[in-house]
């Protein structure tokens, strides 16, 4: 739009550790999307419904939506794709005008874009039940997993995952094909990233493949264990990357640069 700026943005509580902007505003300038700007939104929750349905007024054509709000975007979209209304959780929305809300979830097809292999026929422990555990979940259960085991430090939160999506909760880890950590842990680097699981370190050899959902400026320990171990890994990072240009393609209809927006992410100070 000439003389006017398009606003997209990541809505988060807390937010600021997000490369989000980075990648977003790279991949903006790269095909040719100079009015369009990406920004930070941190917005607690207690205001986030208010907050975001006010932000069509102000410019923006879309956000995506992190921790702690993915259920809650869902929760009052107006136009929930099939794939958002299965899992429960969204973590993009689009405002169409005239009040319409759309909220979809990349978080899924960028889970199995990323993996090493394919999950059908396979099985899998993810770690965590809240709304990016919810994506995977269903992800791969969509994929053909043999097995999707859920482990929780709230059991009950596992159990009522499994009992909506399908898999089984767990109360312990045992070996399989897939390992993905959707909880917060390793996001703190002064925390003890296997005080909070329940694995240990050499545990990680149980498993084909690690997927850790948290990333920041370095690997996080849970990557740079199973590193050292020889396990195959996929990084928040690569995730980041891929949801985001589903993302991207969302927002402004256009053919998301992926390679650049790699190249972006991994820019320490690119934020």
């Amino acid at each position: 739009m000439e003389g006017s700026t398009t606003r997209l943005g990541v809505v988060g509580w807390p937010v600021a550790h997000s490369r989000s902007p980075a990648i977003q505003n790279a991949a903006l300038a790269a095909v040719g999307l100079t009015g369009w700007r990406y920004q930070l939104l941190p917005i607690p929750p207690e205001v986030f419904a208010e907050t975001v349905v006010a932000l069509p007024d102000v410019g923006f054509r879309g956000v995506n939506v992190t921790i702690p709000h993915k259920e809650a975007a869902l929760a009052f979209a107006t136009d929930p794709t099939p794939c958002a209304r299965a899992i429960g959780a969204a973590n993009a929305l689009v405002f169409e005008g005239n009040g319409r809300i759309v909220a979809d979830n990349t978080d899924a097809p960028g889970l199995i874009g990323a993996l090493p292999f394919a999950p059908a026929g396979r099985s899998a422990l993810v770690l965590g039940a809240g709304g990016s555990a919810r994506a995977v979940v269903w992800a791969l259960l969509d994929a053909g997993a043999r097995e999707v085991r859920i482990w929780n430090r709230t059991p009950k939160r596992a159990q009522a995952l499994a009992a909506e999506l399908g898999g089984a909760a767990v109360d312990r880890a045992a070996p399989a094909d897939l390992l993905v950590n959707c909880t917060a842990s390793g996001l703190d680097p002064s925390e003890d990233t296997f005080t909070t699981l329940p694995i240990a370190a050499d545990d990680l050899t149980d498993y084909g493949c690690v997927v850790d959902l948290v990333y920041g400026d370095s690997e996080t320990p849970l990557v740079q264990a199973a590193r050292a171990r020889q396990v195959r890994v996929v990084r928040g990072r690569e995730l980041l990357v891929r949801q985001g240009a589903l993302s991207f393609e969302l927002f402004t209809g256009r053919r998301a640069p992926i390679e650049l927006m790699r190249r972006a992410v991994e820019m320490r100070h690119g934020e």
